[in-house]
C-alpha cells in the first residue's frame, strides 16, 4: 500500500463501553499528521494501542508491513515507534543526559560482563552513546543543561527532553502526545518550529494529538477528529476548519 502505518477498523471494549470504535487510518513516509478531538473522545486510547500499552479488541494495526497490534511496548520500540506521554514521564533523579542515554538501551550490543568489567569495547561504546545523546539535546537546545538533574528543569525544557529522548530511540514514526502541554505562548511558538525541522530533518514521520488548535492547524498536514472514539473528519487542515461536524463537537460554533 506503501503507507508507514496503517489501522484498519480498530476497535477496543472496556467492559461495555466502546472507547474506541472501527477506526481507520494511515499514515504515510515523512508525513506529519494531527489526531484532535474533544476530552474523552479516546485520543490516547488510540495512541495507547499503537504504541502497545492497550491490546485492541478487533481491528488490526500494520507498521512498516508488519502487523504489530497486541506486541508489548519494548516490541513496538524496537520496531521503530518512539512515543511521548500526556504526562511527563523522566526519569527525575537522572541527569538530562543519561535520561536521553536510556533510548540507547535496547540498540546497544554491549553484554552484560562487558559492562561490568568495563571492556575496551563497553568504554568506546559508552562514549560514543554519551556524544550521540548530547547530538540530541543540542537539536533541544538542552546541551547546556545535560549534567543537571531532569527534575531540576523548567516544565517546558523537560518536555523538551522527553522529545529528545524519544528522537534518540531513532524511530520512523513519533508518536507526540499533547506535547504543548503547559507550554506558554513562546515555548509553543519555539515547539512548532521544532517539530517541523524534526520532520524534514531526520525525514520520519509524526503522529501529534494536541489540544493547541493554532499548532496543529500551523504544522499538520493531514488530520483526523475523533469524537466519541469514532473518527468523524479526516483531511487537510483548510478542510478540518470548514468542516461543520468539528466546529460543532470540537472547535465550538464560533470557531
Amino acid at each position: 500500500m506503501g503507507n508507514l502505518l496503517n489501522v484498519k477498523n480498530l476497535t477496543i471494549k472496556f467492559g461495555g463501553l466502546t472507547a474506541v470504535n472501527m477506526v481507520n487510518m494511515e499514515i504515510g513516509d515523512n508525513n506529519l499528521v494531527g489526531l484532535i478531538g474533544p476530552n474523552g473522545a479516546g485520543k490516547t486510547t488510540l495512541f495507547n494501542m499503537l504504541t502497545g500499552v492497550y491490546k485492541p479488541t478487533s481491528g488490526k494495526i500494520d507498521f512498516d508491513g508488519e502487523r504489530i497490534d497486541g506486541i508489548k511496548p519494548y516490541d513496538i520500540t524496537s520496531k521503530r515507534i518512539a512515543r511521548t506521554f500526556q504526562n511527563i514521564r523522566l526519569f527525575k533523579d537522572l541527569t538530562v543526559l543519561q535520561n536521553v542515554m536510556v533510548s540507547f538501551d535496547f540498540q546497544s550490543k554491549t553484554t552484560l560482563l562487558g559492562s561490568i568489567l568495563h571492556s575496551p569495547y563497553q568504554m568506546r561504546e559508552e562514549a560514543k552513546m554519551k556524544e550521540e545523546a548530547l547530538e540530541y539535546l543540542k537539536i533541544m537546545k538542552l546541551d547546556d543543561k545535560a549534567d543537571e538533574l531532569a527534575k531540576n528543569l523548567p516544565y517546558g525544557e523537560q518536555r523538551r527532553l522527553e522529545i529528545a529522548r524519544a528522537l534518540a530511540a531513532k524511530p520512523k514514526l513519533e508518536v507526540l502526545d499533547e506535547p504543548a502541554a503547559g507550554m506558554n505562548p513562546q515555548e509553543t511558538a519555539e515547539l512548532t518550529e521544532m517539530i517541523r525541522w524534526i520532520k524534514e530533518e531526520f525525514k520520519i514521520s509524526i503522529l501529534l494529538i494536541e489540544h493547541d488548535m493554532k499548532l496543529v492547524m500551523n504544522v499538520c498536514e493531514y488530520i483526523y477528529v475523533l469524537s466519541f472514539g469514532e473518527i468523524i473528519a479526516n483531511g487537510v487542515p483548510e478542510e478540518i476548519q470548514k468542516n461543520p461536524k468539528v466546529i460543532e463537537a470540537y472547535l465550538g460554533k464560533g470557531a
